[in-house]
Order: structure tokens, then C-alpha cells, then sequence
């Protein structure tokens, strides 16, 4: 089980989800990238992993498109040890931000108490953009077995694609380029108090493939609503089960209502 951070078999999302940014930060490992929902103004909703440990600035990226081969044009930190300022990201011409993390997020380490969520506090509101909204409270626990497995989730996001490479050995890896923001329709599987476990096998013919590396902390959608945030997956080719760590739960709404954020009205 690992970390997940790519939309496996997916589609381009194009602007079908404009409020689904790229978030880039530094930690003591180097710069990685995840995937976050504009929720107010003012916060991104992500995952606990893509902020934990965060040194510096978190970097917002809206674009559904940001390369389709390298380079990014992302800014380097002129101290990576100290990750980015907000002036270096601005420069750029870049939104910035501030990470924080559940208090409860247990680093993968307990099941029933996972609160792998996160957010970003914007130094500056982004007036342009409609924030998504937030599911009601347990609103996930009306699509218990069997209703679980005939609904269709969609989820958004900036990772790998898991695709045959232009050459050599034609094993499916995944794939850096293009880095777009892609979206992938998934039948449930399984539902727990923290966690909503999605099908992204390719070869269902109900759904289009799963996250992966690179989806991190994007939301997974049901009517419109934020019900979850990409976790984790299971394998290392993303061609399985993966899992996303539900946002309509108490303690992670309780924890969000502190920056503002709140869910619609059940």
C-alpha cells in the first residue's frame, strides 16, 4: 500500500472541474506534487500526506493543462532546504499558500482512524474560480452494499497515466507526460467509517481506471459533492483497488469548520 499521487486510464478533464488545482511543495525529501480542491475562496482541501512535513510555501496551479512534455515551468526554490517563499511563487506568477495537517491523521498507521486530509490557506482569495462543495455529513452512508457497487464515482486529478511506453519493454508504467489534469469514473467497492475503497481496474467496463501517483488529495466527486480525497493505492501499477479517504465524516468536518469550510446542508 503506498501513498497514491495519477489517473490511470482516465480522461482529460479539460474544464469540466476548473476549482481542481496542482499543489507543489518542498519537504526534506525534495519537491513533490499532489492534487487539491478549491473549497472557499481562501482553502484548498487535499490530503494529509501532501502537507505533512511541508517546509515553506505550498505552490496552486490551476491550469488543466501544465505540460505536455517537460519542462514544467515551475519556479526552483532559491533555498530548497527552506522550500518556497511567497514572493518566489507570486514572481512566477503562481498562486501561494500555507499547509496544514488533521491533527489526527495517523500516517497510514490506523486503519480506523486514517484522516488522511489536509489543506491549503491561500495568502491571497482566488475570486474567479467556484469553489466545490463539501458532502453533507455521513452522506456516504446511505451508499452501503449493494448500492456501493452500482455507483459511479468520479475522480479528478494531476498523476501519472499508466500507459505501454513509446519504447522498449511495452509493460504499462506510469507515466510522467503528459501533466494534465485528467478525471476517471469508478464503481465502489467498499465502504468504511474513514475509508471509501473505488475499483480502478481498466478492464471494468462500468468505470475508466483509477488514481495513482500524482492524484494525491484530489477529490473524488458523487453528485456534485466532495466525498473523499485520493489516499492510497495498492499496487504499483494503479491498476486495482485504491483508496480515498472520506471527507463527510465528524471529524474531519469538525477539523475543516475551523478554516471556514463547511458542507452543505444535508
Amino acid at each position: 500500500m503506498a501513498p497514491a499521487s495519477a489517473i490511470t486510464g482516465g480522461e482529460p478533464d479539460g474544464n469540466r472541474h476548473p476549482n481542481v488545482g496542482l499543489i507543489l511543495f518542498y519537504s526534506e525529501d525534495g519537491r513533490f506534487r499532489c492534487t487539491a480542491t478549491l473549497v472557499t475562496p481562501t482553502v484548498l482541501l487535499t490530503a494529509g500526506h501532501c502537507t505533512e512535513g511541508t517546509v515553506g510555501k505550498t505552490l496552486v496551479d490551476f491550469r488543466s493543462v501544465v505540460a505536455y512534455q517537460p519542462p514544467t515551468g515551475y519556479p526552483v526554490a532559491a533555498n530548497p532546504d527552506t522550500g518556497y517563499t511567497q514572493a518566489e511563487i507570486e514572481a512566477a506568477g503562481f498562486l501561494s499558500g500555507t499547509a496544514y495537517t488533521h491533527p489526527d491523521y495517523s500516517g497510514f498507521t490506523d486503519l480506523n482512524n486514517w484522516n488522511d486530509v489536509g489543506v491549503i490557506v491561500l495568502d491571497r482569495p482566488v475570486t474567479t474560480i467556484e469553489p466545490a462543495t463539501l458532502a453533507p455529513l455521513n452522506y456516504l452512508d446511505a451508499y452501503a452494499q449493494p448500492r456501493l457497487n452500482q455507483t459511479i464515482f468520479t475522480s479528478v486529478g494531476y498523476g501519472t497515466e499508466v500507459r505501454k511506453p513509446a519504447s522498449g519493454p511495452q509493460k504499462p508504467i506510469p507515466e510522467s507526460y503528459p501533466l494534465i489534469r485528467r478525471v476517471a469514473y469508478q464503481p465502489g467497492q467498499k465502504l468504511t467509517n474513514q475509508i471509501l475503497q473505488l475499483n480502478g481496474n481498466m478492464n471494468d467496463t462500468r468505470g475508466t481506471g483509477g488514481t495513482c501517483f500524482g492524484d494525491s488529495g484530489g477529490p473524488t466527486f458523487l453528485n456534485d459533492y466532495v466525498v473523499a480525497v485520493t489516499s492510497y493505492t495498492y499496487t504499483q501499477n494503479c491498476r486495482y483497488l485504491g483508496g480515498y479517504s472520506r471527507v463527510d465524516i465528524e471529524v474531519v468536518q469538525d477539523w475543516l469548520a475551523t478554516f471556514g469550510v463547511f458542507p452543505a446542508e444535508g
